[in-house]
């Protein structure tokens, strides 16, 4: 198998495109391509970038990923906060962010990129999101892109290409809306994006659940209630945590949350079940009946970020086995965060063979 110069690990220009898998997200970017060792290296990062000045020659340089935000956090821009980039402005930020990773991971020019799209209605930030990828100097080969909840799949459902094979249906729990969609052997069926069950506002109301729960005396930001989330959230095994915050007239406050990290994620679960129950498996049965029972006969795929709290799965079981009278499994993949780029490198390698 090639590395990501194109060799193999003897050094040997084996021909070819390098695949790539890539997931530019609103909050982490994962990048994924061959190790050299036969296996796949994957790459996450946070999506921002920060510029500052050189010292010595006044040019502007920039930095990015979790360098940018712990270095410069009065500056650092995440250029894909809603998703996707929404104006010409945000694209080019994000696309001198992209340049700036694949360069540093010297990823040749000489490949085949797969990266994976959330399902938005929103074509003019699609259209930005192409071009991002389309004028970076990788993927000189070929540059496609499918279904974020269809490339998350494929490690979730096993080592090769599984998921094109049958019938199921995907939930993606991203950070910027809940999606959902049945596929049949790859094609989309009944696709359903909501922004009424999200991690940014899981992270909102922990914010504010915190200065309730404090009476007032700690305000944080969405970042460091991110962070709670992230560390803390455990839907099997929660356990109070304390921290502590400086005074602005001097001195440090401890607290202790008891309650406002698990209480938002609760109510963020149930909206999930509901949308799914209510929304998105009413329609994909009034539409494709047979689909629908097929589908839900086998574990649904979970995806997304917030897929990786510790019980989130076996909790999204039993809520939506309540909520639709009958025995519902779901799968996820070891690393929910980097499962689309994992499964767009697997496309994109499928694709690069077929090339050569």
């Amino acid at each position: 198998m090639a590395d990501a110069d194109g060799t193999d690990e003897s050094g040997t220009d084996v021909g070819g495109p390098v695949p790539i898998g890539v997931k530019l997200g609103s909050t982490r970017t994962v990048l994924a391509y061959p190790d050299g060792d036969g296996g796949i290296e994957t790459v996450r990062t946070l999506t921002c970038l920060a510029a500052y000045e050189d010292p010595v020659t006044g040019d502007e340089r920039v930095c990015y990923g979790e360098k940018a935000a712990r270095q410069y956090p009065d500056r650092v821009e995440f250029p894909l906060r809603s998703g996707l980039p929404e104006d010409e402005r945000r694209a080019e930020l994000a696309g001198q962010f992209f340049e700036e990773l694949c360069e540093n991971h010297e990823l040749p020019d000489e490949s085949g990129v797969v990266y994976a799209i959330p399902t938005i209605d929103d074509e003019p930030g699609l259209v930005n999101l192409n071009e991002v990828i389309e004028e970076s100097t990788i993927g000189q080969t070929f540059v496609r892109s499918f279904p974020e909840s269809l490339c998350g799949a494929f490690p979730a459902m096993g080592d090769g290409m599984e998921a094109i094979d049958g019938i199921f249906v995907a939930v993606n729990l991203g950070a910027t809306s809940l999606e959902a969609c049945a596929y049949r052997h790859g094609e989309q069926l009944a696709p359903f994006v909501s922004e009424s069950a999200t991690g940014n506002d899981v992270d909102r109301r922990i914010a504010s659940a915190v200065e309730e729960e404090t009476r007032g005396r700690v305000n944080i930001d969405t970042t460091t209630a991110r962070e709670y989330k992230e560390v803390h959230g455990d839907f099997g095994d929660f356990e109070p945590f304390t921290d502590v915050v400086q005074q602005p007239g001097g001195g440090s406050h401890e607290f202790t949350i008891e309650r406002s990290v698990m209480d938002p994620l609760d109510e963020y679960l149930d909206s999930v079940v509901a949308e799914l129950a209510n929304d998105f498996l009413s329609q994909l049965a009034n539409a494709y009946m047979k689909p629908y029972q097929l589908a839900l006969a086998r574990p649904v795929v979970v995806t997304g970020g917030m897929a990786c709290l510790p019980g989130i799965i076996d909790e999204f079981e039993a809520r939506l086995s309540d909520e639709l009278g009958r025995d519902i499994t779901a799968v996820t993949a070891d690393r929910p965060d980097l499962a689309a780029a994992e499964g767009a490198y697997r496309i994109a390698r499928r694709l690069a063979e077929s090339s050569t």
